[in-house]
């Protein structure tokens, strides 16, 4: 007969987690039916953690005892998920950091005969630098994740009297 597993007693600052965790509407919700698993058997010292994965709405028994073993080994922390294999990086953090770096640099000031990047001259002026030729998806990615946010180059709105002799008069007062 195999052995029940038990959950072990719960910090005060664990049982507020767990319930602030099962209450919640914005987590993952794979992460609520963890925690509903560790507040059922919380709550209630006879029920079985096959039973209680069942009511958080596993449709496995070893559901229930896997989750509970991991939070009585890691408390919290053992609710979420671990990091999983998969494919390497295809570049490394050091070619981000150049490429950052190169964006974060004045085209001029690297002797370019333009002032502002744009998504294709940053590519060519990368790869001549680095040998590397990023794609598209990447560039924009790796920028967007460190905040920048490309902006549309607004050539009209410079001197506009003088592309526009009535554009005093349309702009209003």
């Amino acid at each position: 007969m195999p052995k029940h597993v038990r959950l072990r007693e719960l910090t005060t600052e664990e049982t507020v987690e767990i319930e602030r965790l099962v209450a919640s509407r914005t987590i993952a919700v794979r992460l609520v039916q963890r925690a509903k698993i560790i507040a059922a058997m919380a709550q209630d010292s006879q029920l079985k953690a096959s039973e209680a994965g069942l009511r958080a709405g596993y449709r496995s028994l070893q559901a229930g005892p896997l989750w509970v073993k991991r939070f009585n080994a890691e408390g919290i922390a053992g609710l979420e998920d671990r990091a999983r294999s998969g494919r390497a990086p295809t570049y490394g953090e050091d070619t981000r950091s150049e490429l950052i770096d190169l964006a974060l640099q004045k085209p001029e000031s690297l002797g370019y005969p333009f002032a502002l990047w744009t998504l294709e001259r940053l590519q060519t002026a990368f790869e001549e630098r680095h040998g590397v030729r990023l794609c598209d998806v990447t560039i924009w990615l790796w920028m967007k994740h460190e905040g920048f946010h490309w902006k549309r180059q607004q050539s009209w709105f410079h001197d506009a009297e003088k592309h526009d002799p009535e554009f005093v008069e349309k702009r209003g007062a």
